[in-house]
């Protein structure tokens, strides 16, 4: 299979579990490759958007037999973007992750499978990174090996549809004038690397970042 992955951060995390995906499907005897911008799609049987900032239209798609996102929530609920983040904000323990069909409206495409994981409360950005890339491993998996047999549900309409927006730097912005404890969500949630968790204080702008010890 003739199978191509485009993920437009090399920085993103992701890129990680992608590579080591990549190489084991090859040896398998697959064809992938991983590409940055939608200037380098060529064509082949399966396309995957993963962390894809760009708009892929309907010309675009059409390269593809298949093009498949996955999108870190129980859709039609939470479309949009960073949806697990907005969900750990908004108190949630357990997340689900969709794979699905790319359409011309976002995340409104045909589901493949969902898979749900948890979320400790405790749990950091690279904690719940290392879940949720394993889930996206999975489905990744469940996409080629179900390729050929597949048939697709239609998004439920027993779940009520709704929007997050998308994140920006002023989202990892912390107030000095509250406690810790008020704010851990949205300080674990935060990229240290890309997107730290910030605040004002003394005239200086300050990054926060947390660390799990573990006591030997």
């Amino acid at each position: 299979m003739n199978i191509t992955i485009l993920c437009s951060s090399e920085e993103h995390p992701v890129n990680v579990m992608l590579t080591v995906w990549a190489d084991r499907q090859r040896e398998y005897g697959h064809s992938v490759d991983v590409v940055r911008k939608k200037s380098e799609l060529m064509e082949g049987e399966l396309l995957f958007l993963i962390s894809c900032s760009e708009i892929i239209n309907s010309n675009d798609r059409k390269r593809y037999s298949k093009v498949l996102v996955i999108h870190a929530s129980d859709l039609p609920s939470g479309r949009g973007w960073s949806p697990h983040v907005w969900s750990i904000l908004n108190g949630c323990e357990c997340i689900t992750v969709s794979l699905l069909e790319a359409e011309d409206e976002v995340d409104t495409g045909d589901v493949w499978k969902k898979i749900s994981m948890d979320v400790d409360k405790s749990a950091l950005y690279d904690e719940i990174n290392a879940k949720l890339f394993e889930v996206e491993e999975q489905l990744m998996d469940f996409a080629v090996q179900n390729f050929y047999t597949i048939s697709p549900s239609r998004q439920s309409d027993e779940i009520e549809t709704s929007y997050y927006p998308k994140r920006t730097p002023d989202d990892s912005l912390i107030d000095p004038e509250k406690s810790i404890a008020e704010q851990f969500d949205q300080i674990r949630v935060c990229d240290p690397e890309r997107f730290p968790a910030f605040f004002y204080h003394l005239g200086n702008k300050y990054t926060l970042q947390l660390k799990k010890v573990r006591d030997e």
